[in-house]
């Protein structure tokens, strides 16, 4: 395994070299390959979505290549290098797993989560004291992760020091008045942004449901873009065999291929 990883490493510095390199490759910056690497973790969780081994092998492979990337850019700047990352998170899951590789006891997974959100509040805390600043529970929540899924994380951290409702049906009040407030907007003719501010709101909400029944908002809205993914093109299946597309059909028509397809899924709702 380590003559292959020292292969990629080595592969990447030849893409690099100023003289033989690829002019493509020479390009790059950190910035320019960020998106890529965000594409590539997506490709990485649709595989293992679609349960595709094979598949994932190969976006796993995508995904380290963008490591080897940064770490590239930074050898060349004299920061650090690969084994430089690798023997930092190496040292930081040591120092996370005291029960694994120290004296500490663990008894159950949800005691080894506490103890490891309470690691990470005191390395957070004292990076904020590094930096002069006072600590916040939502330090470490970066603005640039996907809205759903920082939405859950906020919402956690807000929770461990006592920010959170009491029971889950009482955020179903809280989804109900946000749709009151969002059909007054509407309603009201408001400008597009007081309506998006209310949306905004009631997806939040949505959001907090989710985490307190112990759902994934990400993973559950995934499951549902597959589900209208796959009947949509039912939908498309069945018109085509009367020799029509869904642009020639009537909404009414293509609402009755819709519940064909869905009655076509037995146990679907």
């Amino acid at each position: 395994m380590a003559s292959n990883i020292e292969r990629l490493i080595a592969i990447m510095a030849r893409l690099r070299d100023p003289e033989r390199g690829c002019p493509w490759d020479l390009e790059q910056t950190y910035r320019t390959i960020a998106p890529h690497t965000i594409e590539e973790a997506y490709e990485v969780a649709d595989a293992i979505e679609q349960d595709d081994k094979a598949a994932l092998k190969e976006e796993l492979g995508d995904l380290l290549f963008q490591v080897v990337y940064y770490t590239q850019f930074s050898r060349e700047e004299g920061l650090f290098d690969f084994d430089d990352v690798a023997g930092a998170i190496a040292d930081k899951m040591i120092r996370r797993h005291p029960h694994v590789f120290g004296a500490d006891e663990v008894r159950t997974a949800e005691h080894q989560t506490s103890r490891w959100e309470d690691h990470k509040a005191a390395e957070r805390a004292a990076k904020a004291a590094d930096e002069g600043r006072a600590p916040s529970a939502l330090d470490g929540v970066i603005a640039g992760l996907p809205a759903l899924t920082r939405a859950l994380k906020l919402q956690r951290r807000a929770a461990r020091v006592g920010f959170d409702w009491t029971e889950p049906r009482d955020i179903l009040d809280k989804i109900e008045e946000e749709v009151r407030e969002l059909r007054a907007e509407m309603d009201g003719g408001a400008a597009r942004e007081r309506i998006a501010d209310e949306l905004g709101d009631l997806l939040f909400a949505l959001v907090n449901l989710a985490r307190r029944l112990d759902v994934d908002p990400e993973g559950a809205l995934r499951g549902t873009n597959a589900k209208f993914d796959r009947r949509f093109r039912r939908i498309e299946a069945l018109l085509a065999e009367d020799g029509r597309t869904p642009e020639d059909a009537t909404l009414d028509e293509m609402e009755e291929k819709w519940r064909r397809a869905k009655s076509e899924e037995p146990g679907r709702t």
